[in-house]
């Protein structure tokens, strides 16, 4: 059983390289197509994968292809193009924290569609997690939320933690199998984003550093990290897994520190308020379990 936590907390580390790596990518391309060119070289392994995994049947998937749609244009479409902005405006430590209130959010949503009473634990948790973030948007100075002077990576990231958000509760209608489905999204997403990104190509030349950050972001938070993630969930239960995200944040500032991306104190403040309270709002989600379990969707995809 002990491995599977180590398959939790090396999943996390893969997902913040998709912060350090894509902040470096998204200096040479645009988040759109930085997002095209994850998804074209991820769909192939995906498909791969889940024809090992799953064993899938490729027609019964295909026929929920409207809710894949939408949910591709949320989750792989939205989402990255979202956090990708932001990281051109903001670091990744500033952006992981911001993005770690989603599972906060996301529990307090499945809570209002299972129609359950929040309770104060929950308001609790809630409230720590947003002081946490606007620590962060404000820099430790409360007066510039009054003054409007935010930075704007923070709320594109904002952005993303809301269409997130919305991924993971439509994804729980899916049947589909979640490595299959992941599969079939991808592909969808490079099909649809194909006719807008192969012309923007002609004018891309990217040296070492950005072509070994988009083949690490379409192997490893793209593929390793959900195949190790859902492997883990099987096991040790959705809830017990979610607690785990909250790492997300420290890996992403540790990997920052690494390559000598300085953290200022509202980011570690900030960082650790939002780890307190989704922690303390993941106790027993009770109406996340009840819409399909957990703080993600069947696959997470960041």
């Amino acid at each position: 059983m002990g491995r599977f936590y180590v398959f939790l907390v090396l999943a996390n580390l893969f997902w913040a390289g998709n912060f350090l790596f894509g902040s470096v990518v998204v200096e040479q391309v645009s988040p759109f197509l930085l997002t095209a060119l994850r998804w074209a070289a991820a769909a192939p392994l995906l498909i791969v994968l889940a024809i090992v995994v799953e064993k899938p049947r490729w027609r019964d998937a295909l026929r929920e292809w409207p809710l894949h749609l939408l949910l591709a244009g949320l989750g792989l479409v939205g989402f990255c193009v979202f956090s990708y902005e932001a990281l051109r405006h903001t670091t990744p430590a500033d952006a992981s924290v911001v993005g770690a209130i989603n599972p906060a959010l996301i529990a307090i949503v499945a809570g209002l569609i299972a129609r359950e009473r929040v309770g104060g634990r929950r308001v609790l948790g809630i409230g720590i997690s947003l002081v946490g973030v606007l620590v962060v948007i404000s820099r430790g100075d409360p007066a510039s939320l009054l003054r409007a002077d935010v930075n704007e990576g923070h709320l594109w990231m904002l952005g993303a933690v809301v269409v997130w958000t919305a991924y993971t509760i439509l994804g729980r209608r899916l049947r589909t199998g979640p490595v299959t489905a992941s599969a079939v999204q991808a592909s969808i997403t490079t099909v649809v984003l194909a006719p807008f990104a192969v012309p923007q190509l002609g004018g891309v030349s990217l040296d070492g550093a950005a072509l070994g950050g988009l083949l690490y972001i379409a192997i490893f938070p793209s593929v390793l990290s959900l195949v190790l993630w859902n492997v883990s969930v099987k096991k040790v239960g959705a809830s017990t897994a979610g607690v785990y995200l909250n790492v997300l944040p420290i890996f992403t500032a540790l990997l920052g520190l690494a390559v000598g991306i300085a953290i200022g104190w509202p980011t570690v403040l900030g960082g650790v308020l939002v780890v307190l309270g989704v922690t303390i709002t993941s106790i027993r989600r009770r109406a996340a379990e009840r819409l399909g379990g957990g703080p993600e969707p069947r696959g997470h995809l960041r």
